[in-house]
């Protein structure tokens, strides 16, 4: 990593309504994120826990790589204010392009965008596609029955443990950084 900082892309929920908890949830990732001197490659959008990771580690330092597909610019709000700014035309584009410029994957809370991000960077890790971290952060049992469905599809012979052993999982913002190899 000669020179540069190690940066890791967090998945995170872009929704308006959710509880202030996952707000200050993401702003305290994208502060530690700063403070351990990495960078932030996020889907570029200003709102929601989106927003507040960018803004946190933006308030600390980090550089900040936001992507965003150009239908969503508006929807999302696209952050401006982002060190680099990258719009794509598809959400296939933005997920490729996050994973070229992220070193880690984070997972936060989220919604059926978060999901999908999360099971394609997973999927590709355990394929041996990138040997990059994955990570899911849940304090507060958010995806504990994604967790336990995954687990049955390991029962019935659908997944291998191997597959699961791909993700961490973690329950604290320091260990989560921890685990994408950020100290």
């Amino acid at each position: 990593m000669s020179g540069r900082a190690l940066a890791v892309a967090v998945y995170c929920g872009s929704h308006a309504s959710v509880p202030d908890s996952y707000l200050e949830l993401a702003a305290a990732v994208g502060a530690e994120i700063a403070a351990r001197s990495a960078s932030l490659v996020w889907g570029g959008g200003r709102a929601s826990m989106m927003g507040a990771v960018a803004r946190a580690a933006r308030r600390g330092g980090a550089r900040t790589v936001g992507v965003i597909p150009r239908a969503l610019v508006d929807r999302e709000w696209a952050d401006h204010d982002a060190d680099e700014l990258l719009v794509v035309d598809t959400m296939r584009e933005r997920k490729a392009l996050m994973e070229a410029h992220a070193d880690a994957f984070l997972a936060l809370p989220g919604g059926l965008g978060t999901c999908e991000e999360l099971f394609e960077v997973w999927t590709a890790r355990y394929l041996g596609m990138h040997d990059k971290p994955v990570v899911l952060l849940d304090p507060d049992t958010h995806w504990t029955g994604l967790i336990g469905w995954v687990q049955g599809l390991r029962d019935k012979g659908f997944a291998s443990t191997r597959a699961l052993d791909a993700l961490a999982v973690t329950t604290t913002v320091a260990g989560a950084l921890d685990a994408c190899g950020v100290s």
